[in-house]
């Protein structure tokens, strides 16, 4: 079994051990019961047939609940819910398995298990209503891991605005750790049910946009190119930054000050933007100083002697008032 790259045969393997070793007891008991009805009065061995079902069904739900459980234990590592949930995944198996089991053998004993199962129907739907929230998230939690619009280690942004990378997925709740530090819970149910941006989906490299403006008097193929090898210089130079990509400007608005326009640039994920963005804006501040490109700010000016004549305007109307 360890020479094969699957590990379900030794899961397999694992879980048959026990219950293995019950079926060769039944049915060594089964043998023994023949033997003896030929030796033994019959009456002694009238119990063996109910020993040996009893023990099979035994072996087989135990087979089931180790080889789910062994299952679950495998694949914790790669299905993000179980990764935090897997002891309660294998709890609720157990009790599914075993109660499923014992309601098999009663019936092999000819126990009529009809009003046992309309009792659990009547409890199942008693606790369901009772657990009806809890409900609600468990199988968004499901849903999640199913659809996998999120998985850990993803940044991502709310629709109420928080931001920070999933750090857990669990049964009721996901956990986000924002950039602070600090972690925010969410119901799953609110989670499926609202919008959410995922910076690292398809992939984590993203654009990153910085607006500018600059002087109406300015050279504008000149500042494009200022511009660009500044944008080049600081992929290649500052952590984060996609060196590969070829960074662009877009001119877009006449302002009332300056003509604005924005610098295209690559992160390599959602956290490198910041970085970039401080080392682009020092770079093409000092650039536009050294190469005399004015980025203006905006001035309003005042006609002083404009205001004057109004103002004396005004008061010789009053006073003809």
């Amino acid at each position: 079994a360890q020479k094969t790259e699957t590990r379900l045969d030794d899961v397999v393997i694992g879980a048959a051990d026990f219950p293995l070793t019950l079926l060769i007891f039944a049915s060594g008991a089964a043998m023994t019961e023949r033997l003896m009805s030929v030796v033994v009065h019959a009456e002694l061995t009238n119990y063996f047939p109910s020993i040996f079902k009893a023990v099979t069904i035994a072996a087989v739900v135990l087979f089931i609940d180790r080889f789910l459980n062994a299952l679950i234990r495998v694949y914790a590592d790669k299905v993000e819910i179980l990764k935090s949930s897997g002891g309660i995944a294998r709890g609720f198996v157990r009790i599914a398995v075993m109660g499923m089991g014992a309601l098999v053998l009663l019936d092999s004993f000819g126990v009529s298990i009809t009003p046992i199962i309309a009792s659990l129907g009547i409890g199942s739907l008693a606790v369901a209503l009772a657990l009806q929230p809890t409900l609600e998230n468990l199988f968004s939690g499901i849903q999640i891991v199913a659809d996998k619009p999120i998985q850990l280690g993803h940044f991502i942004k709310l629709e109420s605005g928080e931001e920070g990378y999933v750090h857990k997925i669990g049964w009721r709740s996901t956990w986000i750790r924002m950039l602070p530090n600090n972690i925010v819970v969410i119901p799953n149910k609110m989670l499926v049910n609202s919008r959410v941006t995922n910076y690292y989906y398809p992939q984590k490299e993203l654009a990153v946009l910085v607006e500018a403006g600059v002087h109406y008097a300015s050279d504008l193929e000149r500042v494009e190119r200022v511009t660009i090898k500044v944008a080049r210089e600081a992929l290649k130079e500052v952590a984060g930054g996609v060196e590969s990509f070829e960074p662009f400007i877009r001119y877009h608005t006449f302002g009332d000050f300056s003509i604005h326009f924005t610098v295209i640039l690559r992160a390599r994920e959602f956290v490198d933007q910041y970085l970039i963005k401080h080392e682009f804006i020092k770079r093409l501040h000092k650039r536009y100083a050294q190469e005399g490109i004015v980025i203006p700010y905006p001035i309003q000016a005042v006609n002083y002697k404009q205001e004057a004549e109004g103002s004396a305007k005004q008061e010789a109307s009053e006073r003809r008032d």
